[in-house]
Formats: C-alpha cells, structure tokens, sequence
C-alpha cells in the first residue's frame, strides 16, 4: 500500500466528520476560514491537496453550475470523482431503496459525498448514517449552503466588504434555497440590512424570519422592486421556480413578476452589483449583460475556488 494512500485511510479514521448541511453548521469564524482559504486557493490553485481522495457527487435533482463546479473543483484539488447525476433513475433508488442505506453504501466508497435531494433535511439524513462527511447541495426548498458561500464570496469580492451591506433579495423567496441560506449566512454580519421582495404568497418561509429577527438583523418585505431598487448595495434576483409549483397555471400566475432590465438597472447604484444564482428563466434581460455591475457569470466562476476551500475542509481539515 502506497504510504500516500495509507496516510489518507490514517486521517479518514482520526478526523471528526465535518458535515455541511446548511447555515446551521457555518459560525462567522469558519465561514470566514472557507472564504480566506478560497481566496488563497484563488490565488495559488496549487495551496490545497487532496491528492488520493475520492468524492461522490450524487445528484437527485438536475444540476449545471453546481454539479460541474464541484467535480471540477475534486480534480483540481488533485482528488477523483465518481458521480450520480441522475440519482433518482440511474441508482437503486429506483428500486426503491431508501437514501439512508444508499449514503451507507456509498459511504464505503468514497472520502466525501456531494448531495442533492428533492426533500427538505435529507442532508441530515445523510450525516446521521454517513462514514464520511456529507456537502449539501441543495435540499429542495431547504438550503444550499455552498452557493450562500460562494455569494459571500462574490460579494466581498466585488464591493470589498460584507458589513454593513444593504441586500435586495427577490423572487421567489418561499422555494429558493439559495435566498434561504444566505439570508441566514448575511446575518452573521454587523450592519446587514435586507430587503425581501416578493408577492406576498412567494414570501420568505417564517423559519428563516425567525432566525433573522433573532439575530437582530433589520430586514422588511415588499412587494415592489422599483421603489426600493435606488437604495440597495446588492441586487439579488432569483427565477420563479417553476418545478415548485402544483400545477403550470400557478406558475404562470407569477411569471416574470420581476424582470431586470436595462430600465431597472439605471435606478440600481451605480457602485452597486446584480447577482443570481441561475439560470435564469427570462427574469434578467440579456441587455443587461454588458452593464459592469452583472455580476452573476463572475459569481458563477467563484463556485470552484469556494467548493475546493469547503472540499479541503471537509476531507482534509
């Protein structure tokens, strides 16, 4: 056995498991330790290994951006990947299997297990019968606490700071996980204030209004975007989910509720940013592209240095 490989199965044994499930498991520290180690990843790709790990991406749920961000940010690490990308078919789940017992097995294979799930708290699941540590990439309307990162990321990025911040977040706030988490993670911060603007039935879910107020973060909801556009620091759009909903009609009863366009953009501040998670659906007209403070295709590229500061974290400590 190779002393490399020795080393990794040593570690494996030693090291507590580091689970990211959702906001709950991020402190200010730690989620300053990932976005200092993304920096310095960002910098010298060569500042993390995990060279001999394996990593399993299973994926219940389609996904671009994520799925792709992950595996890319396995193999620059130096590790190897394996992955599921249509779960819910091209695994035993289709037979009926239970994903408790599909993470036990799994577990045997691999260092570290990326997942994405239809249900709310299947990442706890998972951590609660995993050998290994488990990365929640999205649990349905739960929480997607890397993409939260990685807007974290962006933002600092961008404007140089995440305190005392004016954030717009709009959509639809009911199902969008990535909203949730990052909500949840801005609160961390002194000085955030946060708009949330949606209809009244897409509103944010009373479980993250609850954690907001008790963390003393001034926030308000309404329901237009133009009259609160001039006054924020970051806009961030989300699509009007359309898999979310019970039936096409109620989708089409919010379609395109909130559209960016270059008529908006010239009422965002100019020292301001446009962020989404995409895709996009229509909501951010291509015209706007090409305005300096779009920043979502740079936040979309923020996601490999990110996943491999939490990858490194949670097989490598």
């Amino acid at each position: 056995m190779s002393d490399t490989l020795t080393a990794v199965r040593a570690a494996r044994t030693r090291l507590p498991l580091r689970h990211l499930r959702g906001p709950v498991d991020l402190d200010l520290p730690l989620t300053e330790r990932l976005l200092a180690a993304a920096a310095e990843i960002e910098e010298d790709p060569g500042a993390a290994r995990l060279d001999g790990r394996l990593l399993a991406t299973i994926f219940y749920e389609p996904s671009t951006r994520t799925r792709f961000s992950f595996e890319s940010a396995m193999l620059r690490l130096g590790g190897q990947v394996m992955t599921a990308e249509n779960a819910l078919k091209a695994s035993s789940a289709s037979k009926g299997e239970s994903l408790e017992d599909t993470i036990r097995i799994i577990s045997a294979y691999a260092d570290a297990i990326v997942l994405r799930h239809p249900e709310v708290g299947a990442a706890d699941r998972a951590g609660a019968v995993a050998d290994v540590p488990i990365v929640n990439a999205g649990d349905g309307v739960g929480h997607h606490p890397t993409q939260a990162l990685l807007d974290l990321y962006t933002i600092r990025k961008e404007l140089g700071r995440l305190e005392n911040l004016r954030v717009g977040l709009v959509g639809d706030l009911r199902h969008g996980r990535t909203v949730r988490s990052l909500a949840l993670l801005l609160a961390m911060y002194p000085g955030t204030e946060l708009t949330l603007v949606s209809p009244a039935s897409l509103a944010m879910r009373d479980d993250v209004l609850i954690e907001l107020g008790a963390s003393g973060v001034r926030y308000r909801q309404v329901e237009d975007l133009n009259d609160v556009v001039g006054e924020l620091d970051v806009l961030y759009q989300t699509r009007i989910q359309a898999e979310r909903f019970e039936s096409a009609a109620d989708y089409e009863r919010y379609r395109g509720v909130y559209v960016v366009d270059p008529a908006l953009m010239r009422r965002l501040p100019e020292h301001a940013i446009l962020m989404h998670p995409l895709p996009r659906v229509g909501e951010i007209d291509g015209a706007v592209d090409s305005d300096p403070r779009a920043a979502y295709f740079r936040q979309a590229r923020n996601g490999v240095p990110v996943r491999m500061a939490t990858l490194h974290w949670a097989m490598a400590g």
